[in-house]
């Protein structure tokens, strides 16, 4: 895999939490830019990011991507919930001397940065989803996904013990062939999607972060999966800052009727809809867009 042309500003870096934990996480764009916290998809780590470094640099935007507990190079939590990430993403944030900051949560992600919109809201300077799951009470929460992800949702709900057993086999392939898992994928993506997924460097740096989500097991995965599907402990509808909705309609991973529930979830929620993107094609084709519309206005 070559991915030489997207180096970060930091390689891999870990914290020690309060709790004993190691929290892992990059930098990627300018060091003393304008502050963006990133939270991966489901597989992904913190080399997911890497697809926005070059935009990350052009906008001047300091781009810090986490690894969640379990992921990359950060610990697995016992007992964990989306609503104790918050408290992690502010520690990380003092311990870099950065005092507000805006977050942004792609696909798996997106629960966690409404979590920090919903309980940090003080440190937010803008909350952003790209292709965001909602909450998993919404009606017919499956419709409209690949069968895949719709079976591994299921079986994260309603069999973890299944879930398990399979999030092992997954994380061996994984590590192991994760060329061959982004090939399985892009069968039945939407032609946007088959079009990204094909290509490179985007291909490399998405199997690259599948292989290094795994690192350390498929605890993570498996965890993730569970909180996903399961109350995720805070009010969407709470939520006192406006959070910024990106979705494309062509979707088969989070279709883009999630997008319209958690629009309907959380006050003053801005949405744009792209009409001809998938899951993985429209990070990577509007990135500018994205990385732009979290920047406090007068910044650039």
């Amino acid at each position: 895999m070559t991915i030489s042309a997207f180096t970060p500003v930091t390689a891999g870096q870990q914290i020690i939490l309060p709790d004993g934990r190691r929290l892992g996480f990059s930098e990627y764009g300018i060091r003393a830019g304008i502050p963006i916290f990133y939270f991966h998809g489901c597989p992904g780590s913190r080399l997911d990011a890497l697809l926005a470094e070059p935009v990350a640099r052009r906008f001047g935007v300091r781009l810090i991507a986490l690894d969640r507990p379990g992921f990359g190079l950060s610990d697995y939590q016992e007992k964990r919930t989306i609503g104790k990430w918050p408290f992690d993403v502010s520690f990380l944030a003092d311990a870099l001397a950065i005092g507000r900051f805006a977050v942004l949560g792609v696909s798996g992600g997106g629960p966690y940065a409404a979590a920090c919109a919903s309980l940090i809201p003080h440190r937010l300077t803008a909350a952003g989803i790209v292709c965001g799951i909602a909450p998993p009470d919404m009606p017919e929460p499956g419709r409209g996904m690949a069968w895949r992800i719709r079976a591994a949702l299921f079986l994260g709900r309603h069999a973890p013990l299944s879930m398990r057993l399979i999030c092992g086999a997954i994380g061996w392939y994984l590590v192991h062939f994760p060329e061959r898992a982004l090939t399985i994928i892009t069968a039945v993506a939407c032609p946007a999607d088959k079009e990204v997924l094909s290509g490179q460097p985007t291909r490399s740096i998405i199997a690259y972060s599948f292989k290094e989500a795994v690192r350390n097991g498929s605890s993570g995965v498996m965890q993730d999966l569970y909180l996903l599907t399961h109350p995720w402990g805070f009010r969407l509808e709470t939520i006192p800052i406006m959070v910024q909705l990106w979705q494309g309609e062509l979707d088969v991973t989070v279709p883009s009727r999630m997008a319209r529930h958690l629009v309907g979830l959380i006050p003053g929620c801005k949405v744009t809809y792209y009409p001809r993107d998938g899951h993985f094609s429209l990070p990577v084709n509007h990135m500018d867009e994205i990385i732009q519309g979290l920047i406090p206005t007068g910044s650039f």
